[in-house]
Formats: C-alpha cells, structure tokens, sequence
C-alpha cells in the first residue's frame, strides 16, 4: 500500500509514472520536479509528492502544453499543495478533454497503482468510473482506466466507505452533475443563439475547463461548510 513515507528510486518513480528515466530527469533539470532526498550511497530518493507532480505534468503535456506554459501552469500552483490536491488538479485537468481512457493489463494497472488490487478494489474503483474491464479481453486480464482520476481512485481506496455507499455517492454526483450541465447548456444557448456555429464551438472550449474549475471550486466549498456543520452538529471541535 502506498504510504505517506514511500521512497523509490528515479527508476521506479519512471515506471509508477510511466515515463523514462531521462524524461524524469529532464524534468527535474528544468526545475518542474523537486529534487530527490539522497540517501545512503548518495541514491535520490523521491515520494509521493514527487509522483503526483509528474503525473500532473504528463497530463498537461498530453493536452498540448508547451513546457513554457507548464512552467506558468505550476508556477501558479500555491508552494504547500498536498499529494491528493496535486491529484485533484490532475482530475481537472484530465476532464478538459473527456473520455480521455487507455487499455492496460492488469499488470500494468496495478504497477501504477502502486499496490495490488484484488477483486473488490476494482468493483470499487470501477463504481467510481475510474476503471472498466476491456472489452474483448479475458475476464480481469485487462481494463480501460481514467488515467487522471486513477490516483485519486486509489486514494479512497482506503476511505471506509461500503460498496453501496460509493454506488450512491456516484448517483447523487452524477444526477446533480446533469442537472447542472443541462442549465449551464440552457443559458449559453440563449446567449450565442445568433453566433455561428463556429464561435459556438470556440467558446465552448474555451469555457470548458473554466466551468469545470468553477464547479470543483464550489462544490468543494459547498461540502466543506456541510461537514462543518455536521461536525458542529456532533458536537466536535471545529
């Protein structure tokens, strides 16, 4: 199981990631990834923090970025962002272009998982929309998986939360979700009904991944305040 205080070596930080080994040096010259801790035989050592922003640096080079505007786009970030808010800003990013999947064995699943998933971790996983058994292949051989939302996946691996219960947190999300999006789609339409289709179209890339930031920003205020006062409720401390 993936820890807080897990070291790998550059080699195995490359195949978590997967990526090569130069490209994480690379990324690290340019100053993209923080150095590694050394340790004993002067071998860098790097964690969870590290994985994390590389991941999220893949991602954004996948949707096109230069290395000048990741450069920007990690600049920007606050300096004290922790391994599952660097995850959570992969899963933004991922969503600027949905449906983003690839097939991989269950091998290769489980290597960037970091951990062995056993049948009830992908029941789990796949209630989550995060992975999905592929088609034509052998039963559990091989999956489609949602690369960005695979760490954070993985992470609420361990939240003890029952299968049902993510079942219907997936509902709830996806019905509220709908819902949002139909009304969001309802007023851009009265407002660009006398654009061409070819602005309508710009625009909506353009907005997407400010929507998307717009309702991650929200909902996680909106659930923090409801747990606030939850816990208030419960008499606990704030």
């Amino acid at each position: 199981m993936t820890t807080e205080t897990e070291a790998l070596t550059i080699d195995e930080l490359a195949a978590r990631a997967g990526v090569t080994v130069r490209t994480v040096r690379f990324y690290g010259t340019k100053g993209l990834l923080p150095p590694p801790v050394i340790g004993p035989r002067r071998v860098g050592r790097y964690g969870r923090e590290h994985l994390a922003r590389l991941e999220l640096i893949e991602e954004l080079r996948s949707r096109g970025m230069t290395l000048a505007a990741i450069e920007r786009y990690l600049g920007e970030l606050p300096p004290d962002l922790s391994v599952r808010d660097l995850a959570v800003q992969r899963a933004v990013v991922a969503s600027w272009a949905p449906g983003a999947t690839e097939t991989v064995s269950r091998g290769e699943l489980e290597r960037r998982a970091g951990r062995a998933l056993g049948e009830e971790d992908l029941k789990r996983l796949a209630a989550m929309d995060v992975v999905e058994p592929a088609d034509g292949a052998p039963d559990g051989e091989a999956f489609r998986v949602d690369a960005g939302l695979l760490r954070l996946g993985v992470e609420l691996l361990d939240v003890p939360l029952s299968h049902g219960t993510v079942l219907a947190a997936r509902t709830a999300l996806i019905g509220h979700s709908r819902a949002a999006a139909r009304e969001l789609s309802r007023l851009l339409r009265d407002a660009v009904a006398d654009k061409d289709a070819r602005d309508v179209r710009s625009l909506s890339a353009r907005m997407h991944p400010l929507v998307v930031q717009a309702l991650l920003t929200t909902f996680q205020r909106s659930l923090r305040e409801e747990l606030r006062e939850w816990l208030d409720e419960e008499g606990e401390p704030r």
